[in-house]
């Protein structure tokens, strides 16, 4: 099977081209650098004849990112990932396409399920979910994985916090689940390598590592890890960007074992190596596809 890896510049394209190329598979890259300047009309110059599975790991979590750049959001999280999934359609092709844990509103009081509708309470999440339904009308073999939390990006907030020396309020009353990029990397192989097997379990999977948790307990276990200096204050408040997040972002995982066998890992276990990724730049040792 040939697979094309779309990524970007961080660390989820690196590592995840890095575990393809130890399998069987044929694996090539494709460097999109910049979603919202990439030209959709071109996708047969990038997209090799003889792909049959294209991975979208662009990688969305950050919804204050989106806010900030709602053209450049639309663009990566919906009109790019649909002109590929038109691209693949059209020459039987199959995607793999992420989404995240924003398509959800936080509401529930218990953990959403795969087949709870998203009602997003932000521009990240409501893209995602456009593109999710989206991609279930245009493309039957696809797999959309939504994601939890992104842990880097709490490790970049106490980070930037520790270089201020200012308080880092996170609010207590949002809960839910990180996921490390090596751990993501991980599932995705996994599920590349059954689809390899011809298993027809195309649809909508979640992960996330286990055990929840909310986002002042989070900061508290990210500043006792070793390399950040002492004396951090977390402080259990809804800052400016809380009103993004949703009260309960906390998904069931169960699909997902019960299909791939793919069992959640502690996301505690990769803390330090995720905070070790935090401090490299992110373009370091990341190849560049000739097609971007």
């Amino acid at each position: 099977m040939h697979v094309l890896v779309v990524h970007d510049y961080g660390p989820l394209g690196k590592i995840l081209l890095e575990k393809l190329r130890e399998t069987h598979l044929q694996v090539s890259p494709l460097l999109v650098s910049d979603p919202a300047s990439a030209d959709l009309k071109a996708l047969e110059n990038w997209i090799p004849e003889d792909t049959d599975l294209i991975v979208n790991a662009l990688w969305l979590s950050d919804p204050e990112a989106a806010e900030r750049d709602p053209e450049g959001t639309h663009k990566a999280a919906f009109s790019l990932p649909l002109a590929i999934a038109e691209f693949a359609r059209d020459r039987g092709m199959a995607l793999f396409q992420l989404s995240s844990c924003y398509v959800f509103d936080g509401r529930k009081q218990s953990g959403y399920i795969t087949s709870n509708p998203g009602q997003p309470v932000n521009e990240l999440g409501n893209w995602q979910w456009e593109c999710e339904q989206a991609l279930r009308t245009l493309l039957p073999r696809h797999i959309i994985l939504r994601t939890g939390w992104g842990l880097s990006r709490f490790i970049r907030k106490v980070q930037k916090s520790t270089a201020s020396q200012s308080a880092l309020s996170l609010p207590g009353r949002c809960r839910g689940q990180p996921v490390t990029v090596r751990d993501l990397a991980r599932v995705m192989t996994a599920v590349v390598l059954q689809l390899d097997c011809g298993a027809e379990v195309w649809g909508t999977y979640q992960y996330a590592g286990a055990e929840e948790i909310n986002l002042y307990e989070l900061g508290l276990a990210i500043a006792g890890l070793p390399g950040i200096p002492e004396g951090i204050r977390v402080v259990d408040d809804v800052p400016e960007w809380g009103q993004l997040e949703p009260l309960n972002t906390t998904m069931i995982c169960t699909k997902i074992r019960n299909t791939f066998g793919i069992k959640q890992q502690p996301w505690r276990s990769g803390l330090v190596d995720e905070l070790g990724m935090a401090k490299k730049p992110e373009e370091r040792g990341v190849e560049k596809a000739p097609a971007d």
